[in-house]
C-alpha cells in the first residue's frame, strides 16, 4: 500500500519563505497555502502573522478590489485572506482580536453605505463571528465600545451575511452571564423595535424578510434556551420584548394602517406564526401541526399576543375577501383570476394557528365574521391548490376532536339525570351555518359526474376524503361524538339519508382502495378511482414467487441493508469451489418445451455431431485432429478449370516468409492422413513443375476439394526458387458434412524416374481456406521431385 511509505515531500512554500523579499500575494499563490495553515507550518504562521500581513489580510476582505482586475480573479485574494483568517490558527486568532487597530480596520466595512457587497460581507461575517466565538469577551467589549454598531447592523439588515451576524451573537457566546449581558445591551438598544419598524411598506422586500427572519430566530433561540439552560433565573429581555402587547400591535399597524403590501402583510404573519408555536401532542388520526424538531415541554401562548391580535381579526378576513391585487395566472388547469396568493394561504395558516389555541374569545369572534366560511369556499374554489387543502383539512380536524373552552356554557344534556355535555360552538358553526356535511355531499357528486362525462379527477378529492374520514371517526370516538351525531341527526332528511349511504357506500368503497396490504400482493388495490385486481396476474396464492416476495417486504432494514441488498458474492462463485450453497432462489418452477419430433431433430442432431466434439480422456491412443499431416498428390478423374488471376504481392510475402522454413518438416504423417492431387497432363515435366489444377484434401473428418494453379517454380536451368507471383484460387466443396463415411484416401507411388536420394526441391504455398463460417489458413509445401505435398494448418 502507498500509506506505508514516507511519500512526504517538503513543501515549495517553506522554500519561498526562505526568500528575504518574499510577499504575501506570492505566498497566495501557492496551491497549499491553505493546507499548510491548517496544520500549522511554523515558518507560514510565524509570516502571516507579521502585523503588515495581517493588515493586509484585513485589507482584502473589507476594500472593494480594483474594477480593472480580471473577474476570474477578482476575488481570489478576498476568498484566501479570509480562509486564512478564519483556519482556527490561535496565534493568528490572538492576533486579530487582540490588536484594535486591525479590529478597526474590519469594523470599518460596516460604515460603508447600503448596498454592501454580499461577498465581502460574507468574508467579513465569517471573520467576526469566529472571533466572537474565540474572543468573546474582547469583542463584546469592543463591540459595545462603537456607538453606532446597532444602528450600523439595522442599517444593513436586508444583507444577509450582516443578520447571521446579529444571530451569531446570540447563540455563539458561550458564558452564561455575558450572554445574558449581551442580551440586556441589545435591549437596551431597542434591536427589537428597530427591527419591527423594518417590517413596513415603505421598506423593500430584502429587509422584510431578513428582519422577519431575525425576529423568527430570536423567538426561538430564546425559547430553546430556557428549556436548555436550567436553573437560569433571569428571562431573556428580548423575547419579552417581542411578546409584549404593544410590540404586536405595531406590527399589525405597520400592515393595515398603511398601503396593502404583500412582502410586508407575509412577513408579519410569519412572526406571528412562531409567536404562536406550541409543543402541543398531535390529535389522534390527523396531522401534526406543531413545527417538527421540537420535543421539549409545552408551553402556552401569552395572552398579550391575544389580546393584540383580535381587534385585527376582522382585517385578516378582510384580506381573504379582497387580497393584494394580483394578475390573472394562466395555468394548465385553467385561468385563475385572482389566484390564491401568498397572504391569503398565510392567513388561512394564521387561522389555523389560532384555532389550535382555543380561546373562547378568538373563537366567537371568528364565528361571527364567518372566517370559516370563507376559507371553505376557498376550499372548493381552488380545485388545485393542494397548500390551501392541507391547511383547510387541519382546520376541521382541530375543530372536531378540540374540548369546548370553559366559557362555554353547557347545552347538550344526555337523557335523564346523565352528565350534561358542553358545547362546542364551533362544530356547531360548522355543521349549520357552513353546512360542511352538504358541501362534501355536493361535492363528491359533482366529482362524481365529471368523471363519469371523462373529465379528471378533482385535486381536493383526497383531502376531502380524509375529512369525511375525521367527522365518522370524532362522532363515533372523539370527544364530541355526541354533539356531531346530534348534529347530524338535525340535518333534513334528505341529507342525513345521503349522508348514511354515502358513508356505508362511496366512501368505504373510497377507504377500501386506499387501504394498501403489502403482505398479500393478490389483494392489492390502487388509491385510484380504478380498482387494479391482481387475481388474473398469473401469480398464484400460494407459489413460491409470492412467498418470496412476500418475506422481502417483511424482512427488518438494518444498518447493513446495503451490503446485503440482492445477491452475495459467493452465489456467483463456482460451485465446484463452493459447495455447500443451495440453489434455493425459486423452488418451484414448472415449464415445458415443446419439441418437433422432425427432419429438425435430425438436422440439428447431425450439427451437434459435426461441430461439438466430446472431450475424452486424457490418456487415450487417438491422435489430435490438429496436427501436421503428410500430404500426397495423385490426378484425379477429372480436372477443375484453373484460376489465371495472380497476386504478385501475396505471392512475394509468403514465398519471404516462408522460404525460411524447412520444406521437409512434418514428413513423417501416415498414408492415412495424405490427400491425393490431380497432377493434369504432365507435359514438360522437364521444364518445369506440373500446373496442378486440383486436388482432394482428407483429414479425419473432412474432406475438400481444393483448385490450384502453380506458375513454374523453377527450371532445370535454374535451380534456385523462382521469385514469379503464384496465383491460386481455393474453393471448398463439402464431400462428407459430418466425415464419418468418407473413403480414405490412399497414397499414390509417383513414378518420375527421379533419384528418390536426390535432395528435393519443393516451394511452400501459404492460403486460406474457407469452410462454412470457419476461416482456416493452411500451408502447403510441394516437393517437385515425387509429388508430395505437406498440408499444415
Amino acid at each position: 500500500m502507498f500509506w506505508k511509505f514516507d511519500l512526504h515531500t517538503t513543501s515549495h512554500i517553506d522554500t519561498l519563505l526562505e526568500k528575504d523579499d518574499v510577499t504575501l500575494t506570492e505566498v497566495m499563490d501557492e496551491e497549499d497555502v491553505l493546507q499548510e495553515c491548517k496544520s500549522q507550518n511554523h515558518k507560514l504562521v510565524d509570516f502571516l502573522v507579521r502585523p503588515q500581513c495581517m493588515e493586509d489580510l484585513v485589507g482584502y476582505i473589507t476594500q472593494e478590489p480594483n474594477d480593472d482586475v480580471e473577474e476570474k480573479i477578482k476575488y481570489k485574494y478576498p476568498n484566501i485572506s479570509c480562509e486564512l483568517l478564519t483556519s482556527d490558527v490561535s496565534q493568528i486568532n490572538d492576533m486579530l482580536g487582540e490588536d484594535e487597530n486591525l479590529l478597526m480596520k474590519l469594523y470599518s466595512f460596516l460604515q460603508n453605505e447600503p448596498p454592501l457587497n454580499p461577498l465581502l460581507a460574507s468574508f467579513f461575517s465569517k471573520v467576526l463571528s469566529i472571533l466572537i466565538g474565540r474572543k468573546p469577551e474582547q469583542i463584546v467589549e469592543f463591540l459595545r465600545k462603537r456607538e453606532d454598531f446597532v444602528d450600523l447592523m439595522i442599517k444593513h439588515i436586508g444583507t444577509s451575511a450582516i443578520m447571521d451576524l446579529l444571530l451569531r451573537m446570540l447563540t455563539c457566546i458561550e458564558p452564561q452571564q455575558l450572554r445574558q449581558d449581551v442580551l440586556n445591551w441589545l435591549n437596551e438598544e431597542k434591536v427589537i423595535q428597530r427591527l419591527v419598524d423594518m417590517v413596513q411598506p415603505s421598506q423593500d422586500e430584502d429587509r422584510h424578510s431578513n428582519a422577519s427572519q431575525s425576529l423568527c430566530e430570536i423567538i426561538r433561540l430564546s425559547r430553546d434556551q430556557m428549556f436548555q439552560v436550567q436553573g437560569c433565573s433571569d428571562p431573556d429581555p428580548l423575547l419579552a420584548t417581542l411578546e409584549k402587547q404593544e410590540t404586536v400591535e405595531q406590527l399589525l399597524s405597520n400592515i393595515f394602517d398603511k398601503e396593502k403590501n404583500e412582502s410586508a402583510i407575509v412577513s408579519v404573519i410569519q412572526i406571528l406564526l412562531t409567536l404562536f408555536e406550541t409543543r402541543r401532542p398531535a390529535f389522534e388520526g390527523h396531522l401534526d401541526i406543531c413545527p417538527p424538531g421540537m420535543n421539549h415541554p409545552s408551553f402556552s401562548v401569552n395572552q398579550s399576543i391575544l389580546d393584540a391580535v383580535r381587534p385585527r381579526l376582522k382585517d385578516f378576513h378582510q384580506l381573504l375577501i379582497e387580497p393584494p391585487k394580483k394578475t390573472v395566472l394562466n395555468t394548465t388547469w385553467g385561468v385563475l383570476d385572482p389566484p390564491v396568493g401568498n397572504t391569503r394561504l398565510n392567513v388561512v395558516r394564521l387561522v389555523t394557528s389560532l384555532l389550535q389555541t382555543n380561546t373562547h374569545i378568538i373563537n366567537q369572534e371568528l364565528i361571527a365574521l364567518n372566517t370559516l366560511g370563507v376559507i371553505l369556499d376557498m376550499y372548493f374554489k381552488y380545485l388545485w391548490n393542494n397548500f390551501l387543502h392541507t391547511q383547510v383539512e387541519i382546520c376541521t380536524a382541530m375543530i372536531l376532536a378540540m374540548p369546548s373552552t370553559q366559557s362555554e356554557s353547557p347545552e347538550i344534556n344526555r337523557e335523564n339525570d346523565q352528565e350534561p355535555i358542553r358545547e362546542n360552538i364551533l362544530i356547531k358553526h360548522l355543521f349549520q351555518k357552513c353546512q360542511l356535511i352538504q358541501r362534501i355531499l355536493d361535492a363528491w357528486g359533482s366529482n362524481e359526474k365529471e368523471q363519469t362525462e371523462g373529465g379528471r379527477r378533482r385535486g381536493y378529492m383526497g383531502h376531502l376524503t380524509r375529512i369525511a374520514n375525521s367527522i365518522v371517526h370524532n362522532s363515533d370516538k372523539g370527544p364530541n361524538g355526541t354533539q356531531i351525531q346530534q348534529l347530524i341527526s338535525e340535518l333534513p332528511e334528505e341529507d342525513r339519508e345521503r349522508w348514511e349511504a354515502f358513508t356505508s357506500g362511496q366512501l368505504a368503497d373510497t377507504n377500501k382502495k386506499n387501504t394498501v396490504d403489502l403482505v398479500n400482493t393478490h389483494h392489492i388495490h390502487s388509491s385510484s378511482d380504478d380498482e387494479v385486481d391482481f387475481k388474473d396476474s398469473g401469480f398464484h396464492q400460494d407459489s413460491s414467487i409470492q412467498q418470496a416476495f412476500s418475506d422481502y417486504q417483511m424482512q427488518q432494514m438494518t444498518s447493513n441493508f446495503i451490503e446485503q441488498f440482492g445477491f452475495n458474492d459467493e452465489e456467483f462463485a463456482d460451485q465446484d469451489d463452493v459447495g455447500d450453497i443451495p440453489f434455493d432462489r425459486i423452488s418451484d418452477i414448472n415449464f415445458s418445451l415443446n419439441t418437433n419430433e422432425s427432419a429438425n431433430m435430425a438436422l440439428f442432431e447431425a450439427c451437434c455431431k459435426e461441430k461439438i466434439q466430446q472431450f475424452e480422456d486424457a490418456g487415450s491412443d487417438e491422435e489430435d485432429i490438429w496436427d501436421e499431416k503428410d500430404v500426397t498428390f495423385a490426378p484425379e478423374a477429372q480436372r477443375r478449370p484453373s484460376s489465371g488471376s495472380t497476386d504478385s504481392e501475396e505471392s512475394t510475402d509468403s514465398e519471404e516468409e516462408d522460404g525460411k522454413r524447412d520444406p521437409f518438416e512434418s514428413t513423417n504423417a501416415t498414408a492415412d492422413d495424405r490427400m491425393e492431387v490431380d497432377s493434369g497432363d504432365g507435359e514438360n515435366r522437364n521444364d518445369q513443375l506440373p500446373c496442378l489444377s486440383s486436388f482432394s484434401i482428407q483429414l479425419k473428418h473432412k474432406t475438400c476439394t481444393v483448385d490450384v494453379h502453380f506458375s513454374p517454380l523453377f527450371s532445370p536451368k535454374d535451380p534456385l526458387r523462382s521469385n514469379s507471383p503464384v496465383a491460386m484460387e481455393t474453393s471448398i466443396e463439402t464431400v462428407d458434412p459430418l466425415g464419418v463415411n468418407a473413403p480414405m484416401q490412399q497414397e499414390r507411388k509417383v513414378e518420375d524416374g527421379l533419384d528418390p536420394e536426390e535432395e528435393p526441391v519443393s516451394d511452400r504455398i501459404t492460403e486460406t481456406v474457407t469452410n462454412g463460417s470457419m476461416k482456416e489458413t493452411v500451408s502447403l509445401t510441394v516437393d517437385a521431385k515425387t509429388e508430395t505435398a505437406i498440408f499444415k494448418r
